[in-house]
């Protein structure tokens, strides 16, 4: 068992994996690029989680021989990102059901809050390279084990697909099996791109699904709390800042606690939205909306766009004028110019500046834009 355990967590079956699907590291010594259609950037080392300092958004030279490959695991890598977190999950709010939305929301943060501890706690290096490519550079300096890709993407499909496997007519070997192509594929992702080690895939998939296990229980619980409880503003707010300015401290800078605080910030705005809403029973989206004189696939299609475009726009809108106001504000606090950023690391800036920040984005998502929906006639 202990030599199987030390096979998963070498390099050697990443590298492995990546010639396979035809990626290779270029022959010749110097230079750097990252997509293959860009030029060469300033050469970075890269060998190891933990230990490295290479400049940021550098990769290595490397040849591209599949590039059904490439884009499908570059694509796939980018759902754990924010990107698709801040897209996917308001979507979901806005266009499928709230219910569905809160639970997979109080999922992702609490698994990605125990997955980013573990990382700092556990201090894995990730693949070294050489022999793996490595495809990115910005979460190179945190260390490897679990993946938080691969807890991510668990958590969301697995608990969407649970979510919604009583409440909408679909086949239930459908779902499932939706569920499991897209968590596969992101843990694929994490392999190819050279982030983490096959160890660290399973262990994050693992450690996810036994969450899952032990929150389903409580969902329901959990989620009556969350919309009825006097105390759940309070509770949502003080709790994830007090475990962002208690996370655990390390040698050097490393983006986890920043993403930390992304994650339960935006949870936090969300949660206080959700209680809200119950609140004042906010309406609900419906089908009201829809034009008779159209075919109901064509207009149902429409809104969605509709709502989704809005959405995101204000969505977006909101986190560019709160990260330039919180900026402004922590920078005239603490003496330093917003394009700082040494002071823009520093945990009593760090920290309020993520959190306020994606905070408000998790409220307006869930209290603004749908009121600006219903005005608009949307719901």
């Amino acid at each position: 068992m202990a030599r199987l355990l030390g096979t998963l967590r070498s390099s050697q079956p990443v590298a492995r994996f990546q010639r396979s699907c035809g990626l290779f590291p270029a022959a010749e010594e110097g230079g750097c690029s990252g997509d293959p259609a860009e030029g060469p950037r300033a050469r970075g080392a890269c060998n190891g989680a933990g230990t490295l300092r290479c400049p940021q958004g550098c990769t290595q030279k490397y040849i591209v021989k599949n590039y059904f490959y490439y884009y499908l695991f570059k694509f796939s890598a980018a759902l754990g990102e924010e990107i698709f977190y801040i897209t996917f999950l308001p979507f979901t709010y806005w266009n499928i059901d709230h219910s569905v939305s809160r639970r997979m929301i109080i999922v992702w943060s609490i698994v990605m809050y125990i997955g980013q501890v573990s990382k700092d706690i556990l201090k894995w290096p990730r693949p070294l390279s050489p022999p793996v490519v490595k495809l990115e550079m910005r979460t190179n300096a945190e260390y490897g084990m679990p993946s938080t890709h691969a807890m991510a993407a668990t958590a969301i499909s697995f608990s969407f697909f649970i979510a919604t496997m009583n409440q909408y007519k679909y086949p239930f070997e459908l779902g499932l099996v939706a569920a499991f192509v897209v968590s596969t594929l992101v843990c694929l992702s994490r392999l190819y791109t050279g982030m983490h080690t096959v160890l660290d895939v399973i262990g994050g998939a693992l450690i996810s699904a036994v969450l899952l296990v032990l929150l389903y229980p409580a969902w329901d619980t959990i989620d009556h709390l969350l919309l009825t409880s006097p105390f759940c503003p309070l509770f949502s707010i003080v709790v994830p800042l007090v475990l962002c300015y208690n996370y655990p401290k390390l040698d050097y800078y490393s983006p986890t606690r920043g993403d930390t605080t992304t994650i339960l910030g935006a949870a936090a705005g969300a949660t206080v939205g959700f209680w809200l809403n119950n609140q004042y029973a906010a309406s609900a989206y419906t089908g009201q909306g829809v034009q008779p004189g159209l075919p109901l696939i064509a207009s149902t299609v429409v809104f969605v766009l509709a709502r989704f475009s809005v959405g995101i726009l204000v969505v977006l809108l909101t986190r560019w004028l709160m990260k330039s106001a919180v900026l402004g504000v922590l920078g005239h606090r603490y003496k330093f110019p917003m394009g700082d950023l040494q002071a823009r690391r520093r945990l009593e800036v760090e920290v309020p500046y993520k959190f306020v920040t994606y905070s408000s984005v998790g409220f307006t998502a869930t209290v603004v834009v749908p009121r600006l929906h219903e005005l608009l006639g949307l719901m």
